[in-house]
């Protein structure tokens, strides 16, 4: 399976900026031979800007969240069907700090799921355990209900593993635990959903860069990353994509 790519651009970027940078991954990516899938995610605001330029670039256009309703009385939010309608093909749900900040619940991550692939979206769900959840030795325990919880039945998406505990705490995952996890989810994902669970592409999140990506990549089950920081900027970006290029 090819390598997937996906930068979550999160609460950052404007336009002019946003603009610019689309055109430098654009350029790089032309420059390699058979690059790996690539999305981008940035913020609802630019959506419509970047749609336009992304056409033939071989880069897609994802968002960072949608609402689980079709339309109604939802102010600030978002339908999976109005991403649709810009250009968007694919959507992160259930992202930690959507979890965290926002107090998603894996019901309501199932439930927006469900409404992404019904307005024919690729909905990629985040899965992840806490350092308290690490610590106790629940963390199996916690990734396997989120995997019950937030997949809805016939889920044909995407899930992106993401280290809470490792994060930001200077502590990073080892290749054995993102080995040991990979394979777990990939467990789960086949007693939960038969022989559609072998083919769900997981993605790893946990501040992927590019001096640890071309590590993390070969690791079994690892069919891509979600980068975060790091696809603010080409030169931080492109290496990565490089790493997957070279496996």
């Amino acid at each position: 399976m090819m390598q997937m790519i996906v930068g979550n651009w999160k609460m950052n970027g404007l336009g002019a900026a946003s603009r610019d940078l689309v055109t430098e991954v654009a350029q790089g990516l032309a420059a390699m031979p058979s690059p790996p899938q690539i999305v981008i995610c940035p913020p609802f605001t630019l959506l419509a800007q970047l749609a336009p330029m992304l056409k033939g670039t071989g880069i897609l256009l994802g968002a960072q969240d949608c609402h689980q309703s079709v339309s109604g009385a939802h102010t600030g939010d978002i339908s999976a069907a109005m991403l649709a309608d810009v250009g968007v093909e694919y959507v992160i749900l259930g992202h930690s700090e959507r979890r965290r900040d926002h107090g998603e619940l894996d019901e309501t991550v199932r439930e927006k799921a469900t409404a992404a692939a019904a307005a024919g979206l690729t909905p990629i769900v985040c899965v992840g355990e806490s350092e308290d959840q690490r610590a106790s030795g629940e963390c199996q325990d916690a990734i396997g209900w989120q995997i019950k919880g937030s997949l809805p039945d016939g889920f044909s998406g995407i899930v992106a593993y993401e280290p809470i505990w490792a994060i930001g705490s200077g502590v990073p995952a080892s290749s054995q635990d993102i080995a040991d996890m990979m394979a777990f989810i990939r467990a789960e994902l086949v007693r939960q959903f038969g022989a559609t669970g072998k083919t769900i592409r997981i993605l790893y999140g946990g501040s992927v860069n590019a001096r640890d990506a071309a590590t993390i990549l070969p690791i079994a089950e690892v069919g891509g990353a979600l980068v975060g920081s790091a696809s603010l900027r080409a030169d931080t970006f492109l290496p990565i994509v490089r790493a997957a290029v070279d496996l």
